[in-house]
């Protein structure tokens, strides 16, 4: 009989206190209701500092500079030292590191789910945001799965083929979807846009298709406003079709916080690397810029109850600022040559090194392709990714782990810890 009764009483306990820690994690320690990722290359310390004084001058303040929680990230990938996107993309997307040029595969060949597609799993919302094609390693590895990053039309297909699909999508690309005979490049004759609005999706082509776009509706959308990268921020002009990077920053916000299960975001400034690979200084500035707006856009849409984070992918060309500038000089009084006769930016690698004059041995000293921001090193057709740990910023539940030295996987494990 007392045996009877202490099992029933530590049976009543351990059910009280499973009672308890249900309530605590309910009621307590609620989960937030929106998070988001920004992924871009501007978060390098370098580029950070230079962007920070193009922007407003040496005491100026950017939206990411006041982010409470901070931590330099390591993003080695599974066979090199240096990553490349689709390995750098996919250790933050899924936690794993994966080997150079695959896309959320492990170098066993096994596929590796995202935090997206857990996230859809637990009844949340998704989407994804990106200032170049949709089918970019830096945003298709948090979709698709792939040994070849360059296996674009298979990318784009499973893109459309995704059941169920991402609730909102906005970006550039539009060829990777469409057929040769409609100036895409698909080789099969598919129109995957026609494919998906088939199915239900809402096809958005222009700024105003986006913002005329009601929120109260379960359709996916699918934005595509450019047939290949959309155009950089300073070159947007009044009255442009192509959104910027905060209007689909806010627009997606506003898309995914009518479901009350919550919602994931994903957002790639991928145009940063775009420049960065041509020697293109001051797009590297304007789109790091971009970004820290589209952050500032997040932060005042999603409101308290989200988790923000921002993280390097990798570095491209090693550029550097150089020279003494006035504490006050910004904007285009940092570019091309400074007052001490020497160019104020700088790169290792990419297009501007100097060029010899083929086959000519003992000819004259080679001259950079552009003496404004001239690269140690000729690399055609593009700068290569160069070491360098990148930034993590974030606010909200679960980001008081960016602090010291991570690696980028453990950005996964932030984002899953808040789901």
């Amino acid at each position: 009989m007392n045996l009877r009764n202490q099992l029933l009483a530590l049976f009543l306990v351990a059910a009280f206190i499973a009672a308890g820690v249900l309530f605590f994690h309910t009621w307590v320690v609620q989960k937030p209701f929106g998070i988001i990722l920004f992924v871009g290359d501007g978060l390098a310390p370098g580029n950070l500092t230079a962007a920070r004084l193009y922007d407003g001058g040496a005491d100026h303040h950017l939206t990411m500079d006041e982010f409470p929680h901070l931590a330099l990230a390591t993003n080695y990938a599974n066979d090199f030292a240096v990553p490349d996107s689709p390995a750098a993309a996919s250790a933050i997307a899924t936690g794993v590191k994966v080997n150079n040029g695959v896309i959320s595969i492990s170098p066993k060949g096994r596929m590796l789910s995202s935090i997206l597609e857990l996230a859809r799993e637990r009844g949340r919302a998704v989407g994804i945001v990106t200032t170049g094609n949709l089918t970019d390693a830096s945003i298709s590895a948090f979709y698709a799965h792939v040994q070849k990053s360059s296996e674009v039309d298979v990318i784009a297909q499973q893109f459309a083929e995704n059941n169920p699909p991402l609730d909102v999508a906005l970006g550039g690309g539009a060829q990777d979807f469409t057929p040769e005979a409609k100036s895409g490049r698909r080789k099969d004759g598919r129109d995957l846009l026609l494919e998906m609005k088939g199915k239900g999706a809402e096809i958005l082509r222009s700024k105003s298709d986006l913002e005329s776009a009601p929120v109260f509706t379960t359709a996916p959308r699918v934005g595509v406003f450019a047939n290949g990268d959309l155009a950089y921020s300073n070159q947007i002009e009044a009255g442009s079709q192509e959104p910027s990077l905060p209007d689909m920053v806010r627009r997606a916000i506003e898309f995914l916080q009518m479901r009350q299960s919550g919602y994931v975001l994903v957002v790639d400034a991928e145009l940063i690397s775009r420049a960065a690979e041509q020697n293109d200084g001051q797009h590297v500035l304007t789109e790091t810029v971009d970004m820290d707006n589209a952050i500032a856009t997040a932060i005042k849409y999603a409101g308290d109850n989200s988790v923000i984070v921002a993280i390097g992918e990798h570095a491209t060309g090693g550029m550097t600022m150089n020279g003494y500038p006035l504490r006050q000089e910004h904007g285009v009084g940092l570019l091309g040559i400074n007052a001490l006769g020497y160019p104020a930016i700088a790169w290792a690698t990419g297009p501007n090194g100097p060029q010899k004059a083929a086959g000519a041995a003992g000819s004259p000293a080679p001259t950079p392709a552009d003496g404004n921001q001239p690269a140690a090193y000729y690399t055609q057709p593009t700068a290569i990714d160069n070491a360098e740990d990148v930034i993590a910023i974030g606010k909200g539940q679960g980001t008081e782990a960016l602090r010291g030295v991570i690696d980028n996987t453990e950005i996964f494990q932030i984002l899953q810890g808040a789901l």
